[in-house]
């Protein structure tokens, strides 16, 4: 360990009194710790002040028993205390040495692990315990770093020169390896020795634009009917591209699968270059729908939609994926907006399965990839094939699922231009239990300035909406349940939140805003699983095992049940759901604004028992002010009774709302807001869906709260009936589910019936 040495001036007093305190401090000859004089660096020892009679042979002597301490690890030091010997003039005088003893290295050693810089106070302490003047303490840390200063720059050195050899030896390898190179193409020798970086560089780029020209190649060829032995599209799954926002993976193993997509394997090597013929064809057709104009769109009566001309499309289009079945209506729309979203992000989301399903969870109950036919080009998705299943919803029993096997196709048409197009593939593998085809929908994706983008969705698809309930079969018609406009609505929404999720700069005015990043990331990753659950079990999906229970008194309530186990997002036991969907003579945006507001939940809310419900916290998620994930607190009117948190997401567009809500443990949520992994928070999320009735015009723009339109309320409860998953389900629990429901709802219809009145 280096060891402070201390070197009295010559021909000078010393600086240091009887008790150890220092004087004289700032003159010509202060006290200084000997070291090479030209490290004069903060941290480091002070240089040797020398007087103008001294020797270079005394300096020398003087720098040689510096090292000679120095080697001896911190364990000599001059002696303190100012005794007539040690400040004795004479330079031929041997000046003595204080040895530290193993405890007080072991002691110091131990502090400079803790605090290589102590300052005054601790290096007193320090000196007291082991007996040391405050300097000789000091004097130690300095030559200590120092040491450590020069291992470690030793060490570095040992390193470079070891690299610098290593990468010797690689150079002179690569240079005989060129030597003897020969070109690929005739097997003569090249050149390569004097060739050019940007020519050798060119040189690669043509080898790979070269690969890419005979995968495109391939689809052409096969397009205008030439043979094609091998299809070099077809290659094997790739992993999705990563892209997280917090999002909640969306699975089979979490969806399930219903009766047509578990009948549906991926495709025969035989259908592959079908599939890939259809998809070409298909994204030919996506492109043209997008940029025409009428008369193959027309406007509808309202206004706010483009409605296809069928007749028109026949025309324009007329190979197509053949006719339309029999029995089956046509729904096709055309929307375009701007989302804050990059068009490359965008692309990759869409081109993933499980981002996709989860942003357009309100509409997609469950979807997974069958195969991956391409994977794209050039280090992207532009030429990406991917056969894919999917169902779609309605967040409402009343409306039954649409599922489809399809084959999705990615293309760069131009710079910051693309296009992602889904084409049925029920003409190459027939089924009698399809009920919905998609002809050529997808989007137009436009690059815009500042991280914009500009898309154009084309939603066409054959139905049969047969099992539609009355209620909902104008909503359904419109194609506002399930076209184009609902499609971007759930999408600008969406890029609003993402940005919210992304924001680094919170405004901190608001009381109750959030504004610990990994806090805010982890709420709204929390909400969006919440939101995710509620979606998936509200409509009439195939998607989970619910079971219809029979005896529950009402045609109009569905009640379920599931048992929750080895789930760590759920608590373990029989959950019990219920859902009902009703009409209500008031706008959209009333019935929002009356179920988001925490002033009024005690009017609906029967779980609260009247006490008052307060806004503990809240995340903005976009620019309506509706669209926000809060933190609430109701305090019970009860004192006995503990208070209760409730984690709630309201969000809203201009064709659907939603007010989805869970009862949350205290102290898990204190763990989510600061940070802390959201995935093992227990949640049963219960709600609301509210939807344009699709009867007038003014339904249609939820933002209008003049409007006299009606209302499409789903209401629906998730409630953990008993804790053991093993137990037997009683009609006393669902007797009383199905009253809680049934209290709700004619509490809701009470309070806004008078607010309308």
């Amino acid at each position: 360990m280096p060891a402070g040495v201390m070197i009295p001036a010559r021909n000078m007093p010393s600086m240091i009194t009887g008790n150890g305190s220092v004087s004289g401090y700032g003159t010509s000859s202060g006290l200084t710790l000997g070291q090479q004089p030209n490290n004069m660096m903060e941290g480091q020892l002070h240089p040797l002040e020398m007087t103008q009679n001294a020797s270079e042979s005394e300096i020398a002597r003087m720098r040689d028993e510096e090292f000679d301490s120095t080697n001896k690890s911190g364990s000599e030091n001059h002696e303190l205390g100012g005794s007539g010997d040690d400040q004795d003039p004479r330079p031929n005088k041997k000046k003595r040495y204080h040895r530290h003893t193993q405890h007080q290295i072991q002691e110091m050693e131990a502090f400079f692990k803790e605090c290589p810089h102590p300052d005054d106070k601790q290096r007193k302490e320090l000196g007291r315990e082991l007996g040391l003047e405050p300097l000789q303490v000091k004097f130690w840390f300095q030559n200590k770093r120092t040491q450590m200063k020069t291992q470690h720059e030793r060490h570095e050195n040992t390193q470079l020169r070891t690299e610098n050899e290593k990468l010797r030896a690689d150079n002179m390898r690569y240079r005989e390896a060129l030597s003897t190179a020969s070109c690929p193409n005739c097997g003569g020798p090249t050149a390569v020795g004097q060739m050019s970086f940007d020519e050798h560089h060119l040189r690669l780029e043509n080898s790979r634009l070269r690969e890419e020209i005979d995968r495109i190649s391939a689809i052409a060829a096969k397009y205008v009917g030439k043979p094609v032995v091998n299809f070099p599209l077809l290659s094997s799954p790739a992993p999705p591209r990563p892209f997280d926002f917090g999002s909640q993976p969306v699975t089979e193993e979490m969806y399930g699968v219903g009766d047509l997509l578990r009948s549906i394997s991926a495709p025969s090597e035989a259908d592959k270059p079908m599939i890939i013929e259809l998809a070409v064809a298909a994204m030919e057709e996506l492109v043209r729908m997008a940029q025409m104009g009428e008369p193959l769109w027309m406007t509808s009566l309202d206004g706010t939609t483009c409605m296809l001309n069928e007749e028109e499309y026949i025309r324009t289009f007329p190979s197509g994926i053949g006719p339309k079945p029999t029995g089956f209506k046509c729904e096709a729309s055309k929307e375009t907006t701007v989302v804050i979203m990059n068009h490359i992000n965008l692309v990759e989301i869409l081109m993933d399965v499980n981002q996709w399903s989860t942003l357009f969870s309100g509409i997609v109950s469950k979807a997974s990839t069958l195969d991956v036919l391409s994977t794209g080009v050039a280090g992207n998705y532009n030429g990406a094939l991917q056969v894919m299943t999917a169902e779609f919803q309605v967040l409402s029993p009343l409306v039954p699922t649409r599922e489809s096997y399809y084959v999705r196709y990615c293309k760069q048409h131009a710079e910051g231009t693309w296009a992602v197009v889904d084409v049925s593939l029920d003409t190459i593998r027939p089924s009698p239990t399809v009920r919905c085809r998609r002809r050529p929908s997808g989007c137009l994706i436009q690059e815009m300035p500042n991280g914009y983008s500009k898309v154009t969705w084309v939603e066409h698809v054959e139905v049969d909406d047969g099992g539609v309930h009355n209620l909902y079969k104008q909503l359904v018609s419109s194609g506002h349940a399930f076209g184009a406009r609902r499609w971007v609505s759930t999408l600008d929404r969406q890029c609003e939140r993402l940005a919210s999720l992304m924001a680094s700069h919170i405004p901190t005015g608001d009381v109750g805003v959030i504004t610990n990043q990994d806090g805010r990331k982890s709420m709204l990753k929390l909400a969006e699983r919440m939101v995710i659950s509620f979606c998936g079990g509200v409509s009439a999906s195939t998607a989970h095992t619910w079971t219809t229970l029979s005896g529950t008194g009402a045609d109009d309530v569905r009640v379920m049940t599931r048992k929750s186990v080895d789930d760590p997002g759920r608590p373990p036991g029989i959950v019990l759901s219920a859902a009902t969907s009703f009409w209500l003579p008031v706008s959209p945006k009333r019935v929002f604004d009356f179920l988001r507001d925490e002033h009024s939940r005690s009017e609906w809310d029967i779980l609260s028992n009247g006490g008052a419900v307060q806004e503990m916290a809240h995340i903005a998620n976009g620019r309506d002010p509706g669209n926000c994930v809060s933190l609430l607190r109701v305090n019970s009117a009860n004192s006995s009774q503990s208070n209760m948190l409730i984690l709630q997401e309201s969000c809203t567009d201009p064709t659907a709302s939603f007010v989805i809500y869970a009862p949350v443990d205290i102290v898990a949520m204190n763990v989510v807001l600061n940070g802390g992994d959201p995935d093992y928070v227990a949640l049963l999320p219960s709600g609301f869906a509210i939807l344009p009735d699709g009867m007038t015009v003014t339904d249609v723009g939820m933002a209008d709260s003049g409007g006299s339109s009606g209302s499409l309320l789903t209401v629906a409860f998730q409630i953990l009936v008993d804790s053991v998953p093993t137990a037997k389900l009683s009609l006393g629990s669902v007797a009383t589910v199905n009253n809680l429901i049934a209290c709700t709802v004619e509490r809701i219809k009470a309070s806004l019936s008078c607010d309308n009145a």
